[in-house]
């Protein structure tokens, strides 16, 4: 008799454990709905969400993806673009170290160049392609979107580099909806709105300001080109939210553009800001300041002063008055500008912004949203 119980409880057992089980497994499953979303390109795109398989056609986009998915920002990433290790390559190395799946993935070359292999990207089977903005154009010329569509593969594009001061909080938004983390998605937004507010809300109850006009140098020492600079969008738009002018809103008629050396020369200008980053593996040696996290910063002290020495700047008011300083470049294509924002700030109005420290904004938001510890190293300031 006894052991009659004893089969019954255990198929009454048996029974309860497979109904847990597929109690637990029901809601995964009825969560994955399609949805459309619009892109920053103004596509209407259907996507089944959450997508579980994404492949990153810029590695950069990770700065995204680590956000949404702290925990694992890897675990439903399938590809990514070849640039995160070649542009940024000691950030590449704290991910890779942190999470070691990170190395094995399989890495894709630009849509701006080609270079992009989509029979890959097909094989992989993801569920969701994303692209940067500027990459629509070429992407079009090589039918990149319709082949994967052929394939059942969407594609969305987002933007934190040509126009990041309009497409940052939509991207971001578009992001958090596909991989299922609006909440996170949310919570980031507001973080960014609060500490560019800081800026502009200061500088809107400040009175009248004298702005500094203000040189941007991208990425000098790259090459011996001179000089690349910004329009009136991506660190253009830093700037004139920091209440400053920028020289190449003036000058220039879309995000990048260069400036005549000469030019230089007659506006002379009170501020020089240089764009640097650690491009060994792009452009070995060069004179490019080495800026980014864990950067040798008396190396890039030493590559910023040549630089100010050059005959474009160095009899400009900025270098007389020791107004020059750089700062980290990939800030121009992160969703994290704000910090680079908030480091403009206290560089064109040091006594308005003396207690705003762009440092701790950016170690905050490592705290409260990244998976990889904070190290200095992003910006210096020239010394005389």
């Amino acid at each position: 008799m006894s052991g009659v119980r004893s089969r019954g409880m255990s198929a009454v057992r048996w029974f309860a454990l497979v109904l847990l089980t597929w109690l637990a497994l029901a809601p995964a499953h009825a969560v994955a709905e399609a949805v459309t979303v619009t892109d920053v390109a103004g596509r209407q795109v259907s996507v089944t969400v959450p997508v579980r398989r994404v492949i990153l056609g810029e590695g950069r986009q990770i700065h995204v993806v680590a956000a949404l998915d702290r925990d694992d920002p890897f675990g439903r990433i399938v590809g990514w673009g070849e640039d995160f290790e070649k542009s940024d390559p000691d950030t590449h190395a704290a991910y890779v170290a942190r999470f070691l799946q990170a190395a094995a993935l399989p890495r894709f070359g630009s849509p701006n160049n080609g270079a992009f292999d989509i029979e890959k990207a097909i094989s992989l089977q993801p569920d969701l392609v994303v692209l940067g903005a500027e990459t629509q154009r070429p992407a079009q010329e090589i039918q990149l979107v319709e082949r994967l569509a052929a394939a059942g593969i969407p594609v969305v594009y987002v933007d934190f580099r040509h126009a990041p001061s309009r497409n940052t909080e939509p991207s971001l938004r578009l992001l958090g909806q596909v991989f299922g983390r609006t909440e996170v998605a949310e919570a980031l937004i507001a973080f960014r709105a609060a500490e560019i507010a800081r800026v502009t809300e200061r500088l809107a109850t400040a009175g009248p300001l004298a702005k500094p006009l203000v040189m941007l140098d991208r990425i000098p020492g790259y090459s011996d080109e001179c000089c690349l600079s910004f329009g009136n969008e991506n660190f253009g738009a830093m700037v004139a939210a920091a209440g400053g002018v920028n020289l190449g809103s003036e000058l220039l008629p879309g995000t990048f553009g260069t400036i005549n050396p000469e030019t230089i020369i007659v506006r002379d200008p009170d501020v020089v800001i240089v764009t640097g980053g650690n491009w060994e593996a792009l452009a070995p040696n060069g004179a490019w300041v080495g800026l980014g996290p864990g950067a040798d910063l008396g190396k890039a002290q030493a590559k910023l002063a040549a630089l100010a020495a050059r005959p474009a700047f160095r009899s400009t008011k900025a270098v007389g008055t020791g107004r020059v300083h750089a700062i980290w470049h990939q800030f121009y294509t992160s969703p994290y500008q704000f910090v680079a924002l908030q480091r403009i700030a206290g560089w064109l109005h040091p006594e308005l912004f003396a207690d705003l420290d762009a440092e701790d904004t950016l170690r905050r938001l490592h705290e409260r949203f990244l998976p990889i510890a904070y190290r200095s190293g992003y910006w210096i300031d020239l010394q005389r």
